[in-house]
């Protein structure tokens, strides 16, 4: 039963992460045709292109990091048994936890400090600093699913769903 749960809160984020990079190609697509078909800019397209892009570099990495589908060198990976496959990957993981809870840490400082600044949009003069949270929940994500993972490689590993993928012969 928690195996369910867990698996739909993980599906939620890497849903998250999908919805971000339709509205990502949405903005971009909606203020050029604009542009060249009718001579008109959206205001702010370009501060919101800029950070709704930050904010899916942070979901998507919450998305990449639990499946493991992110860019790897597998040239050790590959040519060891499975016993020092999972050490590796157990290994790769703690790294990588440690690395973006320190990136998650910094993250929300940057938040706090864009609020207390009152940084603003050019055109609209909006408050820049809710899409800096966006961007820091996306972080936040990232830690639980990582976390996630590294109990799952560790103590469930049949819960982990093989992502490599194979090399062709």
């Amino acid at each position: 039963m928690k195996r369910v749960y867990m698996d739909r809160f993980i599906d939620s984020i890497e849903w998250v992460a999908a919805g971000f990079v339709g509205i990502v190609a949405a903005n971009i697509f909606i203020a050029v045709v604009l542009r060249n078909l009718f001579t008109y800019s959206i205001p702010d397209s370009y501060d919101f292109g800029r950070l709704m892009l930050g904010i899916l570099i942070f979901w998507g990495i919450a998305a990449t990091s639990y499946r493991g589908t992110h860019i790897t060198v597998d040239l050790v990976w590959g040519n060891v048994g499975p016993k020092h496959q999972r050490m590796i990957d157990v290994f790769a993981t703690l790294v990588l936890l440690f690395v973006v809870s320190v990136q998650t840490y910094t993250l929300f400082d940057k938040v706090m400090t864009t609020r207390a600044d009152n940084v603003l949009t050019f055109d609209l003069r909006l408050p820049t600093w809710p899409f800096f949270m966006v961007a820091w929940l996306g972080d936040v994500s990232a830690v639980l699913l990582i976390a996630i993972r590294t109990y799952r490689l560790i103590v469930r590993p049949e819960l982990m769903v093989e992502t490599k993928v194979k090399p062709v012969e």
